[in-house]
């Protein structure tokens, strides 16, 4: 028997066979574990799981192949690596301007890994009512340099109710990943495009002006528009998996399309006459933003080597 997984608790997960939403307890057989993968958790939410039924308990016996998957590895020097979930039709990167205050780098890490495979990215940005007056210029020179390099940007206020009906419109039908560091606001915008929703809602630590974590979970919820969101928990750091620091430029989507044009193949984009990249920064078409989080990943590259 097969059915998706919606909850992952430790070694504990909670099965549905969609589209029905009858969870049922699962746990894993213990030799998945190590099979195949170097992940710390070999199952995720989003995975469809074969199944048995052993002493009337729901036993995990495999793993179909996913159609993607969004992994990060420890930001320590380890090379252990966690799946945030898979088989997701669209992730929505949540950020806020300030409390806490957007980490390009950070955002920048997690496009490139649904870049890599191949999940399609929306960036929202939330509690705009917060910083709208104060910094406006701000809002428009993040959705600049992201639409720019293809991303689409939803401005939403959970108080004032922007972006909430065309989240909900963008979600239905689908399996919708929010992911984001912690305090960004997650939960309160879930429960906004689903008031009967009760996902876990968190306050900022004013000492360092970073978001407590409230989500210790992954959890799939049915929406009641139509599709599922997954919860993750707060994102405080995201290292690369699988990704040769000669491949990471591939996957600017802005960078891409300017490497054609450069003189040298390949080309690090980093020392090279007659970089086209290099040349798309100083000219402002590439952001320098953008292209400062390539150069922090190429050392990030070194330091795990």
């Amino acid at each position: 028997m097969k059915a998706t997984v919606v909850k992952n608790a430790g070694s504990h997960y909670l099965l549905t066979e969609l589209p029905r939403w009858e969870p049922f307890p699962a746990v894993l057989r213990g030799k998945i574990r190590l099979k195949g993968s170097t992940a710390t958790n070999p199952v995720a939410v989003g995975d469809v799981v074969e199944y048995i039924l052993q002493d009337e308990q729901a036993v995990i016996t495999g793993v179909e192949p996913r159609k993607n998957y969004l992994i990060r590895r420890s930001t320590n020097l380890s090379r252990q690596a966690h799946i945030i979930a898979a088989n997701i039709d669209m992730a929505y990167i949540v950020v806020s301007l300030y409390f806490p205050e957007l980490k390009l780098p950070l955002l920048d890490r997690i496009l490139v890994t649904a870049e890599v495979y191949g999940i399609p990215a929306t960036i929202v940005l939330s509690k705009t009512d917060l910083y709208r007056e104060e910094d406006p210029e701000g809002i428009d020179r993040i959705k600049a340099i992201y639409e720019a390099a293809g991303y689409p940007v939803i401005e939403t206020s959970v108080p004032e109710g922007k972006g909430i009906e065309e989240l909900r419109q963008l979600c239905r039908g689908r399996i919708n990943l929010f992911s984001g560091e912690s305090g960004v606001g997650k939960s309160s915008l879930i429960k906004a495009i689903d008031p009967s929703l009760n996902p876990k809602v968190g306050d900022i630590s004013i000492a360092h002006l970073q978001g407590k974590h409230t989500t210790s979970l992954y959890e799939m919820y049915p929406i009641a528009s139509g599709g599922y969101i997954i919860d993750s928990p707060g994102i405080r750091g995201f290292g690369l998996v699988d990704l040769e620091k000669e491949e990471i430029a591939r996957y600017f989507p802005e960078m891409l399309k300017a490497a054609e044009n450069c003189r040298f193949t390949p080309c690090t984009h980093t020392h090279e006459p007659g970089c086209a990249v290099k040349a798309a920064v100083d000219e402002g078409s590439i952001s320098a933003e953008r292209y400062n989080s390539y150069l922090g990943m190429l050392e990030e590259d070194r330091k795990f080597r």
